[in-house]
């Protein structure tokens, strides 16, 4: 599983990647999770505004920090 956070950095960035930790650990699953801060690439996934969440190359979340239950339902969606 490849798991994107989309940001510069922000706080809510970090609470982001954060959650997507937490959620992971909750579910016990293996991924791969980038921390992608250049905008260029940011934007080359239709990502208006950040943070912005990816899950194998799905856009799942952006402009928000999405609530860990949530994070941890789009994991298993995507197992």
């Amino acid at each position: 599983m490849e798991i994107k956070v989309l940001g510069s950095g922000c706080r809510n960035c970090e609470a982001l990647e954060k959650a997507v930790k937490e959620a992971l650990n909750e579910v016990q699953v293996d991924a791969s999770v980038t921390k992608v801060t250049d905008m260029e690439e940011i934007l080359e996934h239709d990502v208006i505004m950040t943070p912005g969440l990816i899950i194998n190359g799905k856009v799942k979340a952006f402009g928000k920090v999405p609530k860990k239950k949530e994070v941890v339902k789009w994991i298993k969606e995507e197992m």
